[in-house]
Order: C-alpha cells, then structure tokens, then sequence
C-alpha cells in the first residue's frame, strides 16, 4: 500500500501557521514502523512524518549486537498481527528480527520517507493553534523546527545512551576489558578468555551460552536468581499450521495460541504463586545435572511475574552449565581488582572481560522536554489513559507495551485505537483530543513490577489510576475490549472543534510552579 508521508503543509484554521503533518511519529523500530503502517492502512488520508534519532531503523534490534542478542518472546506475538512470522525459530535472533522490521518497512514503502538522524528534543503545545511546535537535533548538530497536529511516541521506554551502570568500588583499577552489553564493541575477541557476566537477566542469560562456546569460561554472577524456564525455539505447531493451513491462518490460529497459553499461565502464577514456583523450579532442577544447587541459584525470593521471566531458547543456558563450560555464582560484589571480582564471601574471580549486563536506565516520553502553553510538563505527575494517553497532555500518543507478553501486542492495540481517534476527530471537525485527569481517582505506580529497572524509575514515570479508564491492564483481551470497541467519547476524553481552541486546564502533568 502507497504511503501518505508529509507532501504541502497544511494551513490551520483562522491563523497563518502551517502544519508539517498530521501526526509526527518519533522512532523507527518495532513500534514505529508498525504505526505507519497501521495509519497507512486504517487512516489512509493522514499526513505522517517519521523521524529517527540513529541513522538506522529498527530500534533495539539494531541498537544491541551483543553475542547471542535475542527475543524474549515468541515471534508470532511479537511481530505484527498482519504481517506472519515465517522463520522456523519462534524464538528469534536479533539479526533476524531487524530483518523482519526492514521487510516490513520496504513492503509498506516506508524506508524511503524515514528521516533519520533526528532527535526530538522538545515539543510546546499551543492550544491557540492546536498544534504542537517541535525541536529537533540533527545529527551534524543543527536545530530544526517543525509543527504538527499530533505527536506518536514509539521510542519506547529506555535510554539508547544512558544504560543503568553501579558504580563498583574499584572499577577503574580493572587492567582487563569492561562491557556493558548495549555498547558492544564490534571488533571484540574473547575466544580462550575469563569471562564474568554481571546479572541474572534475560540478557545474561542470552550472553553466557552464546560466550561460552568459544571462552574459556564464562561465569553468570547474580545478587539473586530469576525464573528461567526453558522453551524449544521452534513452535511445533507453528511449523505444522503452515505445512496445512495458508500462511496467514496459520499465523493467526499461533498468535492467539500463544496469546492464550502466556494469559493462562500468567493468570495461574498470580492465583496460586507458590505451586506454579514450585512447578517452574522442578523444571528448572530437570534440565540440570544431578547435585547441582538449584534451591541457592535457581530460586528466586520473589513470586512468579512479580519480575519478568526469562526465557531459555533449547536449554541453552542449562547446557552450557551442564557440560562445565559456564558456571553461575550467586554473591555481592565487595570490589573490582586489576584481575577480576572479590565476593562478600571472600572468593575471587578471574577476569580477561567482565560484562556489565546491569540493566536499563528508564525514561519518560522519550526523554523530551514537553511544554503546554509555556507551562513544563511532569510525566510523573500525570496519569495514563488507557495506557497509552497521559492526562492533561493534549494529542500525544506513546507506544508502551506489555511486561508480562510481547511488545508488540500492546503497540498494535495502540496503533488501532490511534487510528479511531484520527477518524473520529476527522468526522467531527476536532483538533484537540485530552484526556482530563479527575481529582477523584488515586494513583497508583505505573508497573506492577518489582524489577530494579522499574523501581529505580519510579519518580520518573507517569502513574496509573485506581479506576478505568486510567487502569493499566496486563492484560490483552482487556486491552483489546478497551482499545477496540469502547466510546471514543466516554467523558474522560475532551474534543475541542478547529474553531474555537480551549486553553489547557494545567491540571495533571503541568507544573505551573516550574
């Protein structure tokens, strides 16, 4: 399908500013390159631009090139619902995945109108013009203005230059090469060396069994365990739905199977946390080999989805602590030396490569400075409608997906509903839309995770409503009624005709101390 990037600026109504688009999406990955296509097809006669602040698309998968960088989950909930997997591993690579954005980006004809090199820097309201005024930095340094009626925020949720980075007594005295996984250094050899891998997480987890067949030894050394349940990369019956069915029912057909299994299994661990522990820790003894100490490095102190659970594509974490090429140590750090790792506990751990797979560093709306009217906006002040919305924040959409299922779920849920907006505002002669924050409703943090990536940006996220329709929900199918087929025009959110412009209330995310 042809698609409907910015041509003439269009002239608003009653002043002689211009618009440079309809909706300005910010960030070409997953997300991103989604929502084109979903206004391509769902709201045809839209005016989008795309900007990127790299010089590449595809976000966080051409963001890590760490050894072994992959999915965390199932490829056929994690692409888009209109475009089929068809690899045979469910459970994907990153080069792989990148590969699937651009297909997709190429197909819909979106690379050529991607306009990289651009970070968005800051956005002002004005709701005179009903449009938002916008700065941009270029990537030879330049500042570039532009305005549009709607801001789409598909940058996801993390720093690409700030990662979450302890500071270790004694760092600076390591005389071998220090890592953090979201800058991998291309040219980096580490057959035959030491090499310790700081952290429990899904990108441990990735980056011990990937190290390890060419290293010397790769050591995972945690705080504390995660959940780690293995799964075959390849879906049987995925492969067995498109030998029999045509691709796309047999996308479909995967897609809500896995949907359904993720929401059963989610549902089960949040009803009866303490058997689904035990069961998943049984699982977990049954891949390693017999004496080794699951209940010290396999149990963790929390319950099921209170963090998120990693996945181990084929066992491959287990087989390579199985056949003593990796080891896990679970300790503290007292400090760093010319030659590795003291523990608490004394011990001392050699090291060529230490790996520094602590984390991200979480931002709000894409760290970008938001103005209404002159008055600075505080994320972490606002609410989030319908978690996609934030109170008091007019035209801004964001893509947030799930923490307990695929990305990409939420974002298409998203997609679709910013479609409906557009359409209805469209019909109606509307240039606002803003969902109007109630003194009445009680906030509640954001995520109910208790990840340290999450605590940690606690004070910088938006919040969450104790009541619909600023609920949050984990959930698909309540996200699917809510996005899908609930009233555009339910209360919450207020619509403001092209002629007659209402200032902002300043309640919610404005601060006017500021």
């Amino acid at each position: 399908m042809p698609p409907s990037p910015t041509t003439t600026p269009q002239t608003l109504n009653d002043n002689e500013t211009h618009l440079d688009s309809d909706v300005l999406i910010v960030g070409a990955g997953l997300s991103g390159i989604g929502a084109v296509r979903h206004l391509q097809d769902h709201s045809p006669q839209t005016r989008w631009s795309l900007v990127e602040a790299r010089g590449s698309l595809g976000g966080t998968w051409d963001l890590f090139r760490y050894p072994g960088v992959r999915s965390d989950s199932d490829m056929h909930t994690l692409g888009y619902a209109f475009k089929p997997w068809t690899e045979r591993k469910a459970i994907a690579d990153g080069p792989s995945i990148l590969r699937y954005i651009q297909s997709t980006a190429d197909e819909a004809g979106i690379t050529p109108h991607i306009q990289f090199g651009r970070q968005v820097l800051k956005a002002d309201w004005s709701s005179a013009k009903s449009c938002w005024n916008v700065t941009l930095k270029l990537s030879n340094g330049q500042l570039e203005h532009l305005t549009t009626r709607f801001l789409y925020l598909c940058s996801g949720y993390y720093s690409y230059t700030q990662p979450y980075q302890p500071d270790f007594e004694g760092q600076a005295t390591f005389q071998g090469t220090w890592i953090h996984p979201q800058f991998w250094p291309s040219n980096l050899d580490y057959s035959g060396q030491k090499v310790v891998v700081i952290g429990s997480g899904a990108t441990a987890a990735t980056l011990v069994p990937a190290m390890a067949t060419t290293a010397a030894h790769v050591t995972m050394l945690q705080r504390s365990p995660t959940y780690m349940v293995a799964r075959p990369a390849e879906d049987a019956l995925a492969l067995k739905l498109q030998r029999v069915l045509p691709e796309r029912w047999a996308h479909h057909l995967t897609r809500w199977k896995n949907i359904g299994v993720g929401m059963y299994f989610f549902r089960l661990a949040r009803k009866y946390p303490d058997k689904v522990k035990r069961h998943m820790i049984g699982l977990t003894q049954q891949q390693l080999a017999p004496g080794f100490d699951t209940a010290k490095h396999f149990t963790p102190r929390y319950k099921p989805w209170d963090q998120r659970v990693c996945l181990v594509p084929n066992g491959d974490l287990f087989k390579a602590l199985n056949a003593g090429r990796a080891s896990v140590v679970t300790d503290t750090i007292e400090r760093i030396t010319p030659t590795g790792i003291v523990l608490t506990s004394g011990q001392h751990l050699q090291a060529d490569i230490i790996v520094s797979a602590t984390g991200l560093q979480l931002n709000a709306l894409g760290d970008i400075a938001f103005s209404v009217d002159g008055l600075p906006y505080q994320p972490a002040q606002a609410l989030a409608y319908k978690g996609m919305m934030l109170s008091d924040l007019p035209n801004v959409f964001m893509a947030m997906g799930y923490t307990n299922a695929s990305w990409t779920l939420k974002a298409d849920l998203t997609a679709g509903y910013v479609c409906r907006l557009l359409q209805h505002m469209q019909r109606h002669n509307y240039s606002q839309a803003v969902p109007r924050r109630d003194p009445q409703v009680q906030a509640q943090p954001y995520f109910d995770f208790s990840s340290g990536y999450v605590q940690r940006a606690s004070k910088v996220l938006p919040q969450q409503g104790d009541r619909q329709p600023w609920r949050v929900y984990q959930n698909y199918l309540a996200d699917m009624v809510t996005l899908r087929w609930s009233r555009l025009d339910d209360g919450v959110m207020q619509f403001t005709a092209s002629s007659k412009a209402a200032p902002s209330s300043g309640a919610g995310g404005v601060n006017k101390a500021d």
